[in-house]
């Protein structure tokens, strides 16, 4: 079965040890000893997530000499982000229209306090109309 790239990236996203790795690279190129040195994990199990990190193109390995730098790679990251794009504006205005209807409901009380009144001036009027009136 053949996956598509943004499945590889969403795959690759979903362990915790892959994202710290890249986080750290981030900050710029690190060799396999370096990346290894904050997790408690084996230099063999490392290389593992690497491995799941390059194959779905999110980091690339150099060779300079002895040392053989990972890279972040930011392709497939923006690939992440241009699908996320419209579900973000999504929720932007929807939290907007929630921040909205919220200022209204705080808003409200005054109004509301002032249709009680209202209603209770009309329902006193009312009562007074009744008991004035006549039954012959």
């Amino acid at each position: 079965m053949i996956q598509d790239r943004l499945t590889n990236t969403f795959s690759a996203l979903a362990d915790p040890t892959r994202r710290a790795i890249l986080a750290r690279l981030a900050l710029g190129e690190a060799s396999v000893n370096e990346l290894v040195e904050p997790f408690s994990l084996s230099q063999p199990a490392i290389s593992k997530h690497l491995k799941v990190l390059e194959r779905a193109g999110l980091i690339t390995r150099g060779r300079q000499a002895q040392w053989r730098p990972c890279k972040l790679e930011g392709a497939a990251l923006k690939d992440v982000a241009d699908w996320l794009e419209p579900y973000r504006r999504l929720w932007e205005e929807r939290f907007d229209r929630l921040e909205e209807h919220l200022r209204m409901l705080q808003s409200e009380p005054a109004k509301s306090a002032d249709r009680t009144a209202s209603a209770e001036q009309v329902k006193s009027t009312r009562q007074t109309k009744v008991k004035g009136k006549r039954h012959d």
